[in-house]
């Protein structure tokens, strides 16, 4: 069995000898080595060739941000960031994933136990190792479209869901950048810890012609308007009379994760049925498949992401699978499909 070699760049000697041990300990991976810095990382990775990076973005002689972008530039390699649960560390999360990295983990404290923080560590790891670094590479920001887009007819009683997972936060960039300030309401469930989906929906809503922001329970669903579930809690959807509303509440993991997309996707089948528009993203596993195929059941127009533009083509594969999608769409064309599907279910 082939392992995957890991690197461990942290300037405190503590996380390196936690993380190392604790990644050594899974038999599908290996630590190659640890570096303190970015410039002890810089030879080591030319020396020991790793095949994924865990990094701390707040280091001495030079920034985390700083080293990621030189590295995806010169040497791009699979990066899972690891930062503190601090505004500032949220802030530096959302640069580091957009600046190439895979994926952003919380450091050990008041929210984590050291062995609740391994775990999670591993599982990002081994997702890291399955990424198509060219779908991940990052991409110049996009310019204002010279014509918004289209206002749609008829969204008032839409609902468009979608679920994502590694390289989620890129795609979502790209989708609603692209829908129009009137769009349906969004419902949307993202793998993230907790208090970073706060910062990743503050970085939506500057970039998106509609607000986005991270749901809290009875927020209303309306047209214009995408809210991202919580980190760390289920986000689901509602139905008042014509009232839509989400549910943000506690519970088990589903599929390993909290927020779960199948328990999103399930609540809008039960909820919206017809009326909604599911799309599943790229992501490790298979979280969201099962609940896609319910929304489909439930008369709903799904679509998944296709493997050449996914970064880990985990999640919409299991639901191709599984017959849950009725188109399978490449991420530069999505935004206009989900439009013609928004449209298609209005009628």
């Amino acid at each position: 069995m082939t392992r995957t070699r890991v690197l461990v760049v942290d300037d405190s000697a503590v996380v390196r000898q936690i993380f190392s041990r604790e990644l050594a300990k899974d038999p599908e991976l290996e630590v190659v080595g640890s570096a303190p810095d970015p410039y002890v990382a810089r030879d080591l990775i030319v020396q020991l060739k790793p095949d994924v990076l865990t990094l701390d973005l707040e280091m001495p002689r030079m920034d985390g941000n700083t080293f990621l972008r030189k590295l995806m530039h010169y040497y791009p390699l699979p990066v899972v960031v690891v930062s503190s649960l601090t505004p500032a560390g949220g802030e530096l999360a959302m640069e580091a994933l957009a600046a190439g990295a895979v994926d952003v983990l919380c450091k050990p404290g008041a929210a984590f136990t050291v062995g609740d923080m391994t775990g999670q560590l591993i599982q990002k790891v081994k997702a890291a190792a399955r990424v198509n670094m060219k779908a991940r590479a990052p991409r110049p920001a996009a310019p204002p479209p010279a014509q918004p887009a289209k206002a749609l007819s008829r969204t008032t009683n839409q609902i468009l869901a979608i679920g994502a997972s590694t390289g989620g936060t890129v795609a979502l960039e790209a989708i609603l950048r692209a829908m129009p300030p009137n769009a349906p309401g969004i419902v949307i469930t993202q793998h993230m810890p907790e208090m970073f989906t706060k910062y990743f929906a503050n970085r939506l809503d500057q970039i998106a012609q509609l607000q986005v922001r991270e749901g809290a329970d009875g927020d209303s669903v309306v047209p214009g308007v995408a809210l991202i579930a919580p980190g760390n809690k289920h986000m689901l959807l509602k139905r008042s009379g014509a009232r839509y509303y989400v549910n943000v509440r506690d519970g088990p993991r589903v599929n390993l994760h909290r927020p779960s997309v199948d328990v999103m996707f399930r609540s809008v089948a039960q909820a919206a049925g017809r009326n909604a528009v599911g799309v599943i993203l790229t992501g490790m596993g298979g979280d969201g498949a099962q609940g896609l195929l319910e929304m489909k059941t439930a008369g709903a127009r799904t679509l998944a992401q296709d493997e050449a533009s996914c970064v880990v083509f985990g999640m919409p594969k299991v639901a191709i699978e599984l017959g849950a999608a009725d188109k399978v769409v490449a991420l530069d064309a999505m935004p206009a499909e989900i439009l013609r599907a928004v449209e298609a279910s209005a009628v």
